[in-house]
């Protein structure tokens, strides 16, 4: 019997039978998988969620993806992609506590989570290694560091460019030797929950299988009989046109707000420079090697070497650009005069002008030599220490790190970066906020446990690479809870099928009418919807936003979900329409929550923080920053005006829930020192046809003073109380 999970039964050693059997629910025949736990995606936390669960003894389990080999863990990285544990090397001193403490000051995150993902992170780290992701170590062992961005230690390591995919790799050989199923091409429609003791609970999941045909003989939708849905989906990545996420990573958080699944910190967004074709972060020695930054027109004439018009010194042109090389993220506290003002000139070409904006390694900014002298301290140092104070961009970026250079020559599209140009924008990354999770990973759902991007267990600001160990660190706590706690059966049959019924009905019915609609002659239209609401989310709703812009966009959104039911048109002869038109509905409900949380935040005080620039007619522009004229503002639209939010709002967090039409309040009563659930955004009739979108705020949880005597914690131990 596992010590972590105590009152797990010994998993079988031989592989379950999850076949789906035909059960008759709604007066259809539908295919039923029964497990005690679905997983839901096929990244580095799901994956590991999947295994901690075989090995604490909770074999009855499958795991389900839309495309396995699809998703950011797999296909996403960067120049040098960090993961974020305890220093692990050198006389350098570092604890849990101090660990706990510097992703807690953050702002906005619950110190029982931070707490968490700093005990956890050895443990999580070191698994990684047994089980074969190469991270470097020295010749006694130690695994060594380096700082990342908000970062006061040497905690980050890496195994290069696809630190990620490494993991997922690995986790992904033990989850096929452990036996576990894992069922492909299925897109989630919903999340089935029943009435329980301390509200609603999970019952199953239902999907819609993609790689069968819709006008077929066998049954596209495929529903599992589970207790527990351990929710590893990523973050929303569709909900931005302008993104650096993978193709193939779309994110499923609609179906859990539908499902009453509370959201959490959920406009805290990080945006940064990347390549849109492909898709690649521009961080690290990209921007070291000191790129040349051109815009073109349209059709790529009329270039241009815009950064000068903003920063026309070059010494410190040429610094800001260096800086952006580990100042990756755009951060609204280095835009007033920092290496973040260039994001917000890119953005400019590209959002307000129209033009496209790329980066030249062929030739040197501004002049035809590298004048090294004017550099700044420390970026002639860090270029001196790397011997690359010559040449052209692609000499330095060739001598500093081959592999780099490399990386474009393999992607598709492949770029050859001694030869062209390197399209690049503004680009969201990831999402700090998500899901509602308590210290085990389990939301206000009973049963549903978001890990990964998917849940919110991020603040305002964190570590670089802190995601992966987010992702080891809750997967490895909700497999923990599960199976201590919730290794009960699921649902009988005849209970399930109540509850699938009308949930089940309601896809059909959606399916039936979309393709009607074709079969009468209109266009289907799938495809340009998953377009507009990611165009309008990137133009309305992105790096920088106002009031105005978020209410535009927000009223936009309404009227599409309001009115889905008798707008969406899908080819029933299609899989991909078919698959959109769930896909599309998924997208618009959560843009109507995440819109309508940023019009709340903006009404509770919030402004400018994080990776976000609220225009404020009041504030400021950014300024000069060099020289006597440092303090002059620039010449930029005041579009650009912003006041920093200062940390005024860093001991609270913002929890947002949608309700269907005709429901205003969500069940719970919330936490302590939380305000009432009130309307955010813009407030609606009772019978909306979008339903509704509720918030509250509440203090921060603190990070537990827990008593650390050996003794009492031992007898606690043995006694199961460290786990419930």
């Amino acid at each position: 019997m596992s010590h972590d999970a105590p009152h797990a039964q010994p998993h079988a050693h031989e592989p379950q039978d999850h076949a789906p059997q035909t059960v008759r629910i709604g007066g259809h025949d539908v295919p039923v998988v029964t497990a005690n736990t679905v997983v839901v995606g096929t990244g580095s936390a799901g994956f590991c969620a999947a295994d901690r669960l075989w090995e604490f003894g909770q074999a009855d389990l499958v795991m389900v993806a839309d495309k396995i080999g699809a998703g950011a863990s797999r296909n996403a990285g960067s120049d040098k992609q960090t993961y974020y544990k305890m220093t692990l090397s050198g006389g350098d001193g570092d604890s849990v506590r101090e660990m706990a403490q510097t992703l807690h000051s953050g702002g906005a995150m619950d110190g029982d989570n931070a707490l968490a993902e700093a005990a956890l992170s050895a443990r999580g780290f070191l698994r990684l290694c047994e089980l074969g992701v190469p991270f470097p170590q020295n010749r006694y062992g130690e695994f060594i560091g380096y700082k990342t961005d908000h970062d006061p230690r040497r905690r980050a390591t890496s195994v290069g460019p696809y630190t990620s995919r490494s993991m997922v790799e690995q986790l992904e050989k033990k989850v096929a030797r452990n036996g576990t199923r894992v069922f492909d091409d299925c897109r989630v429609v919903d999340v089935l929950t029943r009435p329980g003791a301390d509200g609603p609970e999970v019952a199953g999941l239902l999907v819609l299988r993609t790689d069968v045909p819709h006008d077929g003989a066998e049954s596209p939708f495929l529903l599992f009989r589970c207790a527990n849905l351990v929710y590893a989906t990523g973050g929303p990545a569709g909900l931005y046109a302008t993104r650096v996420f993978p193709n193939g990573q779309w994110g499923a958080s609609g179906a859990a707000y539908r499902a009453g699944v509370h959201g959490k910190n959920l406009t805290e967004w990080q945006f940064g420079l990347a390549s849109t074709k492909p898709r690649w972060n521009v961080s690290g020695t990209y921007m070291q090697v000191l790129p040349r930054f051109v815009s073109t027109d349209a059709d790529g004439g009329d270039e241009r070497e815009f950064l000068s018009d903003a920063i026309p010194d070059y010494g410190r042109q040429l610094s800001l650009i260096f800086l952006k090389g580990y100042q990756w993220p755009f951060d609204i506290r280095k835009a007033l005069d920092g290496s973040s003002l260039i994001d917000l000139l890119v953005y400019q070409e590209t959002v307000l002008r129209g033009r496209r904006v790329f980066l030249d390694f062929r030739r040197n900014p501004v002049r035809a030599e590298l004048d090294a002298s004017a550099l700044s301290p420390e970026a002639f140092d860090y270029l001196d220490r790397a011997g690359v104070l010559f040449g052209t961009p692609i000499e330095r970026l060739r001598r500093m790190n081959a592999p780099a250079y490399e990386f474009y020559l393999h992607k598709n599209p492949y770029v050859d970066l001694e030869r062209e140009l390197l399209e690049v924008d503004v680009c969201a990354q990831h999402n700090n906020g998500g899901l509602l999770v308590d210290a085990w990973w389990q939301s206000n759902v009973t049963g549903f446990f978001p890990v990964g991007e998917a849940g919110g267990a991020h603040g305002v600001y964190r570590p670089g690479g802190a995601a992966l160990n987010s992702g080891q660190v809750g997967a490895t706590r909700a497999a923990q809870f599960i199976a201590a706690t919730r290794d009960h059966a699921p649902l009988d049959v005849d209970e399930f099928a109540a509850v699938a019924a009308p949930v089940l009905s309601a896809a059909r019915g959606l399916v039936e009418r979309a393709t009607a609609r074709t079969a009468a002659g209109v266009p289907d239209n799938t495809g340009e919807l998953l377009r507009a609401v990611g165009e309008l989310m990137s133009a309305k709703a992105g790096p920088v936003r106002s009031a105005e812009s978020i209410h535009e966009a927000l009223v936009q959104v309404h009227e599409w979900l309001s009115g889905y039911e008798d707008l969406v048109a899908a080819d029933a002869g299609s899989r991909r329409a078919v698959n959109r038109t769930f896909l599309v509905r998924d997208i618009l409900t959560t843009a109507y929550v995440y819109l309508s949380a940023m019009a709340d935040y903006l009404a509770h005080g919030g402004r400018s923080r994080g990776s976000v620039l609220y225009t404020d007619a009041a504030g400021t522009l950014p300024r000069v920053g060099h020289g006597p004229d440092a303090e002059r503002e620039l010449d930029l639209p005041d579009v650009f005006r912003f006041r920093l939010d200062g940390g005024a709002l860093d001991g609270e967090v913002q929890e947002a829930a949608w309700r269907p039409p005709g429901d205003t309040v969500p069940d719970d009563a919330g936490p302590a020192g939380s305000a009432p659930w009130a309307p955010g955004g813009v407030e609606r009739e009772p019978k909306d046809p979008a339903g509704h979108a509720l918030f509250r705020w509440r203090p921060v949880r603190p990070i537990p003073e827990d008593d650390d005597f050996f003794e009492n914690v031992w007898r606690d131990y043995r006694e199961h109380k460290n786990i419930y």
